[in-house]
């Protein structure tokens, strides 16, 4: 990537070998646990997508832009990214489950401050979340996106400048 097309967030791949490396390992284990938050209602999904897009970029700039050109996980990344908006679904996702896993600690804690702990946590949690904007680029608009990704040979930092 040219420094024309290069994201704003974009750090220069680590020289070192170890280092990057580390990056390269804390980025897969990233995906992984992003991954499993898609079906476990206590782990969060974007966070740990973030976390990766960010390791990496330090690492292997190639699997960031793959991260972002994933037709699940790369609409609410670029989303975040670009106007830290998290989509009505999602919101609604992540609301719902936090409400189930609540209940479940509700009906399955011993101590009563274990509920009121989880549950004071999970409501700072959905108040940040139902703050965020919503996207201001509807869907049809993503799925260009989509396309012009491919025409560009997957440079995802092109579009974020074009857009």
């Amino acid at each position: 990537m040219d420094d024309q097309t290069a994201l704003v967030e974009d750090a220069p791949v680590c020289a070192s070998p170890l280092r990057r490396r580390l990056w390269l390992a804390l980025g897969y284990a990233a995906v992984g646990l992003g991954i499993a938050g898609t079906v476990l209602p206590l782990l969060p999904t974007t966070p740990f997508l973030l976390l990766a897009a960010g390791a990496f970029a330090k690492s292997s700039p190639a699997l960031r832009d793959r991260l972002y050109r994933d037709p699940r996980f790369g609409p609410l990344l670029r989303d975040w990214q670009s106007e830290g908006a998290i989509p009505r679904k999602a919101k609604a996702a992540a609301l719902i489950g936090m409400s189930v896993s609540w209940a479940i600690v509700v009906l399955t804690a011993s101590r009563p401050l274990v509920p009121i702990l989880a549950g004071t946590c999970m409501a700072a949690v959905a108040i940040y979340i139902v703050t965020r904007p919503s996207p201001s680029t509807p869907a049809a608009e993503d799925a260009a996106l989509d396309g012009a990704v491919a025409e560009d040979g997957g440079n995802v930092s092109a579009l974020r400048n074009e857009a």
